[in-house]
């Protein structure tokens, strides 16, 4: 019941029956009889229940590494054994007095002539207890076995406390007799008191004397006749007053009616923090916590001669002090209970609520107090012991429903227990209080090692011998020394600050003060590291210290110190300190006078050098040293710089001080994100690290530069991290190996730490199996996190840790599901008392990465006039721009602002109660893991749920049987979620053959022209109503971090890998679809660890997770695409035909299989198409299927594409083929217009003119049908961005401008990062040509926001390539200077993103060779011209492949007059006919491109003219558009300049500038070829 089970009926009873189920009944139903200590005595048999075998299981426990999981498994082990003892004692009557650790004390309470009949029926209990729990088998090969023992006779009860906490105890003889029967009782026995034999009925049990006159073993009961035990288990009823009278509870207690004066009463043996989260109405589940505390365990061993008033008075006189002196501490005392000899008093510091610093301080002077007060004050105490540890517990609810205890378990509670019996006679503590206590170390003093039972290793122990003060010089040195390869990150001010103060007190020869405030972490001691070194090169003499809490409490020890610095006699062994004292005082102070600085350093002497005092952690300074520093400050110019903990109360000279006018107060704040994950960077000593290890970092330190130090230090130490060279890449065969090129295909984000020019570069990636969500915090973070929440009241911290299991954000609604009991109101009140303290926040997604891009920007020169139309254009609002709707799931989304606190309080809850709230989270969200209302609906793999529904069906128990055993409720209810409808209903099949171009009706878009008018008219409405732009903006980035992959997280933890694995996949699909490839790997990479390592033989391939072939296929799909955006080419080919045969749809691998399929294809499979099935819901599954076919076919041809050869060119056509035909299969038009638009842009790279207009002109006919849904939307952006690149190949440079304008303002809609990217590329070529260099940077800007953010390697490259061309060409405009160019491509031209992409490489390497050709730098003109070359047989006739062949034609032309002129020597002599044989290419392969042929035609012209040695002037190559632009012939009308278009990237107006320019460079032109 403890640690997970989750009761229902607790939330029903009344405060008075949780307070009753807490306590026996003898304190229930007990009278008041007045004054404490009470004492009363009554007949009673008592039952010990010892669990043996636990504290060595403990101890098993302790000796491991995972002490939070392993402290879980022995709460659980426990509980749930502990509990069934309890019900079966209930059950005969049993009134349970306590569970104290590993023993269970029950009691009957009768007259005393009843004790034999009772006797009776405990006996028979205990051979039943003994029979169905006497052995418990664990996992750990530690059984735990069972020892009871039985007396009977006169018990005494007393009450000790006060009025507001009072403690109950059981003492006398018989008491001690059932401790002692239990000593004697070895595993599975029964052991009888001599008193409790000699009162049952003997002749009923079969016994064995164990000593005379002691007590007896129980063997056996004889059953005899006529004897009946229900007949006298009925009669023993009678004896019970408060047996249970109804089947549905097992005690009275719970059903008294409510009764303020009992509530009172019982209050007073509970403990305040529990009370209070019972009053919160909180379930006993939910107060249960593993976390660190400190355990005092008080031992008081009186004189037998004491009489027994005599010894309750002594005792209540213990408890009262105890208690006072622990809860000023910030402790209580948790439980009092005797032994043989006396009394134990159980204290604990760090339960939940009372978390403080410093607990272990507080609990070792406490715990001296205590040990002083007893034996100076009780007389009749023999000895006096006290021992105390701290670790990791089990702090929470064990037992039964009906009676449970709040108690303690784990390894240190057993540890505290044996060190009172092997240290006797002091105040002994473990190394871990010893070291954690942060108290000098002359205060302690070590103890010889002793062996104790069942505590293998209990480590060093000490003496704490109390609080000395001790004359001791602070050290020279500060604790922090500046790192050389570690910069001080953001702390400009600050350092600005002290150089401020230092010239003042130079010039105007007056003490200066300089106090650095900030919070723990966040650099006090980095940046006063920092100040010492710049002082000491400065030449300036630094007193340097470093002040601890302890030193507070010493008067004038700062000042003792600083001048024990100042007369260099610190580090000096003592026996020679008067020596050295003599001579820095020689000539300044008469030697008699020298006995004056005994006891205080002051002397006024002449400085050669300025002097600096660094003090840090002056909040420890001792009242006196601040009067003093006072009064110096007043008297002689010195400076000093102090560091502050603004939590800290100071004292009044303190507080004096620093109001002082030579005194500034500098607030120290926390580093912004990119400068924390630069020092991350540094710590782990590489130059980028994952994405998912940024969140990890940002959301647990929140600019805390220590937290960020110590998290990284464990991630080294806890072996989660793999480091690979950032040189080495390579393409991999498996996906598997994949990590290290998923890192690399990023950019990394900051500079080496040292510029050392053969310095080896890494990146780090988190190892497969690791799921940083679930990585434990540090002990020392979750120590300081949390102190933090116990400063919350318990309503709080409910909150808190409800919100830590659904994530870092979090929805009011899912929260108010966890909470039980809680209403609206009453949560909004608790959310605004915590967004007023800044423990949580309102959800903002800017936060969840830095802001900045981590690739620093260089300045954008831009003319004047362009900022001045941006400005003005600030205020306007064109009537495409996006309107700023708040999305529905963040009106109400929250997020954690206090660092750590959230995984602290996650950490807290047991293993079965997490499970079991995650589990509430994901029946929550599973009805939002679907795409957003805009997108209508529907998964992000297309009918993913219906291609699963027979899976789902077909489990009937899931892997977390142990939480429900009719399967789990999460997969029920995504069973019933697979019914929903979706507007993928509305997909229906072809079931004949698609209509040709002919059969098209006459009221479709027959012509480009009125497709387009449409389009303008869609985007022209200006109605919020009718206009698509504006009225449902997409959220699916949203629902992706909000849902999807909370509920990866949900599922994972719960168990459910199925699930799990099926949101995996969808959230990789939607992060592709947002072209977050990286995010898109880690999800997959998780489904893949989720799978299991795959087998080297397919026969024997078995997955750990049962998924079904579609998902099999879709998941092969996912990381096809992922390894071609990666730049794996060949895993991509191969998961992608691994694909389509899952989903069979087989791909050849030879050439004659491609004839055969291509035959097949195109008269076979036209002819049959397949009849779609009656059953809808096979229905779906086709559909399913038909896409993921499409998919993997259009991943495919784009895979062949990449290389221009005669067996690729097959493949692709084949796959362009098979795709047409699987995309005709759908009646859904977005389907058909897309593969189309695919179809258009393969036949314009393969160089099919006729072919290539035809599909576009069959899209846009197609298009027609279509009624502008959002799916319709994204087929219409896509065409329009075809368009816009057909028009740019074809040389109608005005019209493919307003259609890159028109499709980039419906992808910035649509949030399709990808196809914008794309639509701006053409946008930015068109405008090139053009020559509207102003709107080309206006266009990189919008672009550069776009690929630096995703950290695309491929985007940057198009982005630097454009700005290379700029550099070249663009009137000296300036985007990115040619340095950073540069350095990225000598960073990443090795990257296999890059050298899969020859086309766009080849137009990097011409335009850098020509960029040096200008600087005459030949060597290197060389050496890009030589890569070029190489890419030259790789290209097509796409754009980007046209525009490179032209670069590199000009490279050659170059070349060729330079040879000439005799520049190079080395070049030969079939140059002129292989440049020929060059253009005889461009021509051949390029005719679908016929923008750049009049220009190749012209530098063609010139090489025939070098060859008859004619001269060819130079500017005609550096700058070839100022000539050639100007005679291409563009077919068609000139469109007007149409500003509307051009309002989205803020460029209003500059058509007119642009063609100003234009025509005045014509001009020019026009002159130069006359």
């Amino acid at each position: 019941m403890a640690t997970g089970e989750r009761e229902v009926a607790p939330l029903l009873w009344p405060v008075e029956a949780r307070l009753a189920a807490l306590l026996p009944d003898l304190l229930v139903f007990r009278k008041p009889r007045g004054s404490e200590p009470e004492l009363a005595t009554a007949q009673g048999v008592l039952l010990g229940v010892h669990v043996t075998g636990f504290t060595a299981l403990m101890d098993r426990f302790s000796l491991t590494c995972k002490s939070e999981h392993d402290m879980d498994k022995l709460a659980h082990i426990f509980s749930y054994y502990i509990s069934d003892i309890v019900e079966h004692v209930l059950c005969f009557g049993g009134d349970i007095l306590n569970i104290t650790g590993n023993v269970l004390l029950a009691l009957w309470t009768v007259k005393k002539n009843q004790l034999s009949d009772i006797i009776t029926l405990v006996v028979k209990c205990s051979l039943e207890i003994q029979e169905k729990f006497g052995i418990y088998h664990t996992r750990e090969g530690q059984d735990l076995q069972l020892k009871i023992g039985l007396s009977a006779g006169q018990i005494s009860q007393i009450i000790i406390g006060d009025e507001q906490r009072q403690y109950l105890l059981v003492i006398g003889r018989d008491v001690d007799d059932v401790q002692f029967a239990q000593r004697l009782a070895q595993a599975n026995e029964i052991v009888l008191s001599w008193n409790c034999w000699k009162l049952c009925e003997q002749y009923m049990f079969e016994v064995e004397v164990t000593r005379e006159d002691e007590a007896v073993k129980l063997r056996d009961m004889r059953i005899i006749d006529p004897f009946d035990f229900d007949e006298h288990f009925d009669k023993c009823l009678d004896y019970l007053p408060h047996y249970r009278t109804s089947a549905d509870t097992l005690r009275t207690a719970l059903e008294l009616n409510p009764d303020s004066a009992l509530e009172q009463t019982l209050r007073k043996h509970i403990m305040k923090n529990l009370a209070e989260k019972i009053d919160e109405g909180q379930p006993m589940e939910y107060v249960s916590e593993f976390r660190t505390v400190t355990i005092v365990l008080v031992s008081l061993e009186f004189h037998k001669t004491a009489w027994m008033l005599r010894l309750c008075h002594l005792i209540q006189e213990a408890a009262l002090y105890i208690s006072t002196v622990i809860e000023k501490g910030g402790g209580q005392l948790s439980r009092i209970f005797m032994f043989e000899k006396g009394c134990m008093f159980l204290c604990f510091f760090g339960l939940p609520g009372d978390k403080k610093p410093d607990e272990c301080a507080h609990a070792l002077e406490s715990s001296f107090s205590i040990f002083s007060f007893c034996w100076e004050n009780l007389a009749e105490t023999k000895l006096v012991s006290i021992s105390i540890t701290n670790g990791p517990v089990f702090c929470g609810v064990v037992g039964a429903v009906a009676r449970h205890e709040y108690t303690v378990i784990g390894p240190k509670v057993s540890l505290v227990a044996r060190m009172i019996t092997a240290y006797p006679g002091l105040v002994s503590c473990d190394e871990v209080t010893y070291l954690r206590s942060m108290l000098p170390a002359y205060n302690f003093k070590k103890l010889p090692e002793k062996m104790m039972k069942n505590i293998s290793n209990p480590g060093k122990i000490y003496e704490y011998l109390g609080h000395r003060r001790c004359i001791m010089f602070g050290k020279r040195h500060l604790a922090k020394e500046r790192s050389k390869n570690h910069p001080l990150l953001d702390r400009e001010k600050e350092l600005e600050a002290f150089r401020m103060a230092q010239e003042r007190c130079l010039h105007q020869k007056k003490g200066q003060v300089i106090l650095y405030e900030g919070g723990k972490g966040y650099g006090k001691s980095q940046l006063l590291a920092k100040i010492n070194s710049l002082a000491q090169k400065e030449g300036h003499r630094v007193l340097p210290m470093k002040l601890q809490e302890a030193d507070s409490k010493q008067r004038f020890y700062a000042i003792q110190t600083l001048m024990a610095i100042f007369f260099e006699i610190d580090m000096c062994p003592s026996y020679c300190r008067q020596e050295c004292l003599h001579r820095q005082l020689h000539g300044m102070v008469e030697e008699p006078l020298h006995c004056l600085f005994n006891d205080l350093f002051f002397v006024k002497a002449v400085r050669e050098t300025p002097l600096i005092f660094l003090i840090d952690e002056a909040q420890y300074m001792d009242a006196a040293s601040w009067e003093f520093l006072g009064t110096l400050l007043s008297r002689v110019p010195i400076s000093m710089v102090m560091t502050l903990t603004p939590t800290f109360t100071l004292s009044g000279w303190a507080q004096h001080f620093l109001k002082s006018s030579q005194a500034v107060i500098v607030p120290i704040s926390k580093l912004t994100a990119p400068s924390l994950l630069r020092m991350a960077c540094w710590e782990l000593g590489v130059v980028s690290i994952p994405q998912e290890l940024q969140i990890y970092l940002l959301h647990r330190c929140f600019g805390n530069p220590f937290y960020c130090e110590v998290l990284c230090q464990d991630l080294l130490s806890g072996d989660i991290l793999l480091f690979h060279d950032l040189q080495e890449e390579e393409e991999n065969s498996k996906w598997e190996n994949l990590s290290a090129n998923a890192m690399k295909s990023t950019m990394f984000s900051i500079s080496p730490a040292t510029s050392e020019e053969n310095q080896e570069l890494f990146v780090c990636t988190v190892k497969d199996d690791v799921n940083l969500d679930t990585v434990l915090l540090p002990p020392l973070l979750k120590e300081i996190a949390v102190n933090q929440l116990d400063q919350l009241s318990p309503e709080e911290q409910l909150l808190v840790k409800c919100a830590a299991v659904i994530g870092h954000s979090f929805h009011i609604d899912l929260l108010q599901h966890l909470l039980p009991g809680w209403d609206k109101n009453k949560l909004l009140q608790v959310l605004r008392a915590l967004v007023d303290i800044h423990v949580l926040c309102w959800f903002n997604t800017s936060q969840e990465l830095p802001a900045e891009p981590v690739l620093e920007p260089s300045s954008i020169e831009i003319i004047e006039q362009t900022k001045e139309k941006k400005k003005s254009d600030a205020g306007l609002s064109s009537p495409l721009r996006l309107q700023g709707e708040l999305s529905p799931l963040q009106t109400e989304m929250l997020e954690f602002g206090v660092p750590l606190l959230r995984e602290a309080a996650w950490e807290l809850w047991p293993k079965e109660q997490q499970i079991a709230l995650h589990l509430e989270c994901a029946c929550f969200l599973q009805d939002l893991a679907c795409r957003c209302g805009s997108c209508h609906g529907g998964d992000f793999v297309p009918f993913h749920r219906f291609a699963v529904c027979s899976t789902k069906r077909s489990s009937e128990t899931s892997q977390f049987c142990s939480y429900t055993d009719t399967g789990s409720v999460l997969t029920r209810v995504i069973t019933d979620k697979l019914q929903l409808p979706s507007s993928q209903d509305s997909y229906q099949f072809q079931t004949k053959p698609s209509r040709s171009q002919e059969d098209f009706s006459s009221d479709h878009f027959r012509t480009e022209a009125e497709f387009l008018d449409q389009v303008n008219k869609m985007l022209a409405q200006t109605s919020p109503e009718k206009d698509m732009l504006t009225t449902k903006p997409c959220h699916c980035e949203e629902i992706l971090k909000l849902v999807l992959s909370p509920l990866t997280q949900h599922c994972l933890v719960i168990g459910e890998t199925t699930c799990a694995f099926y949101y995996l996949l969808e959230a990789a699909a939607a992060s592709l679809d947002l072209s977050d490839n990286y995010m898109a790997f880690f999800y997959l990479r998780k489904a893949s660890s989720l799978l299991g390592q795959p087998s080297a033989f397919s026969f024997l391939k078995k997955h750990k997770v049962k998924i079904c072939q579609f998902e099999e296929a879709t998941f092969c799909s996912l990381r096809s695409e992922v390894c071609f955006n990666m730049g794996q080419i060949t895993l991509a080919k191969k998961l992608a035909r691994q694909a389509l045969r899952l989903l069979k749809r087989n791909f050849p691998w030879t050439w004659f299989g491609v004839l055969f399929q291509t035959f097949l294809e195109k008269y076979w499979r036209s002819c049959s198409l397949s009849q779609s099935p009656n059953n809808s819901s096979e229905n779906k599954k086709k559909l399913a299927v038909l896409q993921q076919q499409v998919h993997c076919l259009s991943l495919l041809w784009q895979l062949y594409n990449l290389e221009a050869t005669a067996s690729n060119r097959r493949f692709a056509c084949l796959a362009t083929l098979m795709q047409k035909n699987s995309a005709e299969e759908f009646a859904n038009e977005a389907q058909v217009v897309s593969t189309y638009v695919d179809l258009s842009q393969f036949s314009q790279n393969m160089g099919d003119r006729e072919k290539w207009l035809h599909c576009e002109q069959v899209a846009i006919q197609k298009i027609s049908q279509c009624c502008f849904s959002r799916e319709e939307l994204l087929a219409t952006a896509q065409l329009m961005q075809a368009l816009a690149y057909s028009k740019l190949c074809l040389g109608h440079l005005e019209v493919s401008i307003k259609l890159g304008f028109q499709a980039h303002e419906i992808c910035r809609h649509l949030k399709k990062p990808a196809l914008e990217n794309l639509v701006l590329s053409v946008l930015f070529r068109s405008a090139f040509l053009k020559k509207k260099f102003d709107l080309c940077v206006h266009v990189l800007e919008s672009q550069w926001t776009l690929v630096s953010q995703g950290h695309d390697i491929l985007g940057l490259a198009c982005f630097y390539s454009a700005c290379l061309d700029l550099l070249l060409y663009g009137k000296g405009l300036l985007c990115r200077p040619f340095g950073e160019c540069l350095r990225f491509i000598q960073h990443y031209e090795h990257s296999c993103i890059l050298t899969s992409q020859s086309n766009v490489m080849l137009g990097v390497h011409s335009s850098l060779a020509m960029w040096f050709a200008q600087d005459s730098k030949w060597d290197l003109f060389e050496h890009h011209l030589s890569k070029a070359r190489q890419l030259v047989e790789g290209t097509n006739a796409s754009v980007f492949g046209s525009h490179g062949f032209v670069r590199f034609l000009e490279c050659q032309v170059l070349m060729l007059q330079k040879t000439l002129e005799g520049v190079f020597m080395q070049i030969p002599p079939e140059t002129h006919s292989q440049t020929l044989k060059y253009f005889k290419v461009f021509f051949s392969r390029c005719v679908t491109c016929p923008v750049y042929h009049q220009w190749v035609s012209e530098l063609k012209a010139s090489v025939m003219r070098c060859r008859k040695r004619e001269s060819m002037p130079l500017t005609n190559i550096f700058r070839p558009f100022d000539t050639c632009l100007t005679r291409i012939w563009i077919s068609g009308e000139f469109l007007k300049d149409n500003n509307t278009f051009e309002g989205n990237l803020g460029i209003q107006g500059f058509d007119r500038v642009a063609d100003v320019k234009e025509n005045k460079d014509e001009e020019e032109t026009q002159e130069c070829i006359c």
